[in-house]
C-alpha cells in the first residue's frame, strides 16, 4: 500500500568522518512508501497528496533502521551471566545454552522472541550465528522470511573444543551448510553467512571445507571472531603453530575478502591490519561485549586510517544490550579510553548506512534512498524524563543525537517499519 510518513528525516550519503556534507534532513519532511520500498523522500509540503494515507510521527525523528553486524542469535538467555572472561564464558554460559536448540520447538520460540527484541530496540538487518543445529539457522530464517526482515545468519562450524552437543564434523558441517544456503540464499530478503565460528572450534579439515564454501558460494559472506581475548590469540595459535599470527589461519584457506566480518578484531598485528586493508576484510567493533568481558579496546581510528572497513555491533549475548543506541554510548567511552572520538553524526551514520557499507548491502538498506528497502525506525528524543529534561537545553540535530546516543534506548524508539510495516504495537 502506498503511504505517507510525517517527521523529521534524517539519511546518510557520505561519511561524516570525511566531510561536512555527509547528510540529508528535513525539518518538516515526508516519506512516501510503495511496496516496501521507499518511493519518494523531501519535504512534507511537496509529497502530500489529498489521497495519500498518512502517518504523522512529528516530532520525533525518522532514520534508516539500525543495522546490527555481528550477534550471537542463540545466547538471548545467557545474556547478562556473571563473572568470566571470553573462554571461560563460552564453556560455562554459550556451550550449554546452545546445546537446548537441539531441543524440538526451542529454535522456533526463541526465533519470535529474538526479532522481537531486534524490533523493540529499532535494528531491522542483523548478522546473526547460530547455533550448530541447522533447525536454528531454519528457525531464524523463517520467522525473518515471515516478517520481510532482511537476516543474514548462518549455522555455526564446530567441530573440537567445545561438548559433543554442540559439534559437528567437517562433512556434516559442510553440508548442512550447504543444505541451508541452497534453501534460504537470496530467499526472499534472506542471505547466508558461511559461519566457522572461530579457529579454536575448527579443524583443519574443517577450515579447508569452510574454503571450498566460500569458492562455491563466492556471494555469500563469511563471518567468525578475530583476536577478541589475548588468551584465545595464544591458544588459537597453539593449534595453528604454522601459522604467521590469527588473521593467516583464515588467510590460508582463502577466507579473505570483502565478505569476511571479523568480530572484535581488538589486538591485531601490523600484518594483518595490512592484509585486512588490501583484501577488504571487514573488522567489527563490539563494545558492549568487549567490556563486559574485559577482552580489551577497539582502535577505530587507527584501522580506518589504515584503510579498514569496520563495522559496529551489540555481539549478543556476551554483548549486554539489543540497543544499537547503547552499543554507541559504550563505543563512546571505549575511544574516549582510546584518546579518539565519536561525533553523534559518525555514531549514527555507522549504525545505518555504516554498517550497510560493512556488509556491502548500501544499496538496499541503510539509507532513505528512492529505491531502497523501507527499513525505518522512529526515534523519541524525549522519550524518558531525564531525556525530556536534557533536551529542554538542546540547541541543535548534532545534540540532539548525542542525547539518543548516550541516554537512549527501546524506549527512544517510537515505531520500527520492515520494508514498509510497521511493526511495533
Amino acid at each position: 500500500m502506498r503511504q505517507l510518513i510525517r517527521g523529521r528525516t534524517l539519511s546518510f550519503h557520505a561519511d561524516p568522518n570525511d566531510t561536512d556534507d555527509a547528510y540529508s534532513y528535513h525539518e518538516d519532511g515526508a516519506i512516501i512508501l510503495d511496496g516496501g520500498k521507499i518511493a519518494a523522500i523531501g519535504d512534507y509540503a511537496a509529497l502530500r497528496a489529498p489521497d495519500l494515507p498518512e502517518t504523522d510521527h512529528r516530532p520525533h525523528l525518522i532514520m534508516p533502521g539500525f543495522i546490527d553486524t555481528h550477534l550471537h542469535f542463540p545466547q538471548v538467555q545467557v545474556i547478562a551471566s556473571w563473572g568470566a572472561q571470553l573462554l571461560d564464558w563460552l564453556n560455562t554460559y554459550t556451550f550449554p545454552e546452545e546445546a537446548r536448540f537441539a531441543d524440538q520447538g526451542h529454535a522456533p520460540a526463541m526465533a519470535e522472541k529474538f526479532l522481537d527484541l531486534l524490533l523493540a530496540h529499532g535494528t531491522t538487518t542483523a548478522v546473526a550465528f547460530c547455533s550448530v543445529h541447522p533447525q536454528s539457522a531454519e528457525a531464524l530464517f523463517s520467522a525473518a522470511h515471515a516478517r520481510n526482515m532482511a537476516m543474514v545468519a548462518g549455522k555455526v562450524m564446530m567441530d573440537r573444543n567445545a561438548p559433543e552437543a554442540v559439534l559437528d564434523t567437517p562433512q556434516r558441517g559442510y553440508d548442512d551448510s550447504k543444505r541451508l544456503i541452497e534453501t534460504w540464499h537470496g530467499k526472499g530478503r534472506q542471505n547466508y553467512a558461511i559461519t566457522p565460528r572461530f579457529a579454536i572450534t575448527s579443524t583443519p579439515e574443517q577450515m579447508e571445507m569452510t574454503g571450498q564454501l566460500v569458492r562455491e558460494y563466492p556471494d555469500c559472506h563469511i563471518q567468525t571472531h578475530l583476536s577478541e581475548n589475548r588468551d584465545e590469540i595464544a591458544f588459537t595459535l597453539s593449534l595453528y603453530p604454522q601459522a604467521r599470527d590469527y588473521l593467516d589461519i583464515y588467510e590460508s584457506y582463502g577466507l579473505l575478502s570483502d565478505k569476511l566480518l571479523l568480530g572484535h578484531s581488538i589486538h591485531l598485528e601490523e600484518r594483518e591490519i595490512a592484509r585486512m586493508a588490501e583484501t577488504g576484510s571487514r573488522a567489527v567493533f563490539c563494545p558492549t561485549s568487549n567490556l563486559f568481558l574485559g577482552s580489551g579496546l577497539f582502535d577505530e581510528a587507527g584501522l580506518r586510517a589504515a584503510g579498514v572497513t569496520c563495522g559496529i555491533a551489540t555481539d549478543i549475548g556476551g554483548g549486554t544490550s539489543y540497543s544499537m543506541l547503547q552499543t554507541l554510548n559504550e563505543g563512546y567511552k571505549i575511544l574516549q579510553l582510546r584518546g579518539q572520538k565519536l561525533h553523534p553524526y559518525a555514531a549514527f551514520h555507522w549504525v545505518t548506512r555504516g554498517n550497510a557499507i560493512a556488509l556491502g548491502m548500501q544499496d538496499r538498506i541503510g539509507t532513505l534512498d528512492v529505491g531502497t528497502d523501507a527499513d525505518l525506525v522512529v526515534l523519541d528524543s524525549r522519550a524518558t524524563p531525564a531525556m525530556a529534561l536534557r533536551m529542554a537545553r538542546a540547541e541543535t540535530l548534532a545534540e540532539e543525537l548525542f542525547i539518543l546516543q548516550i541516554m537512549g534506548d527501546d524506549r527512544a524508539i517510537a515505531q520500527t517499519y520492515v520494508a514498509g510495516q510497521a511493526m511495533l504495537d
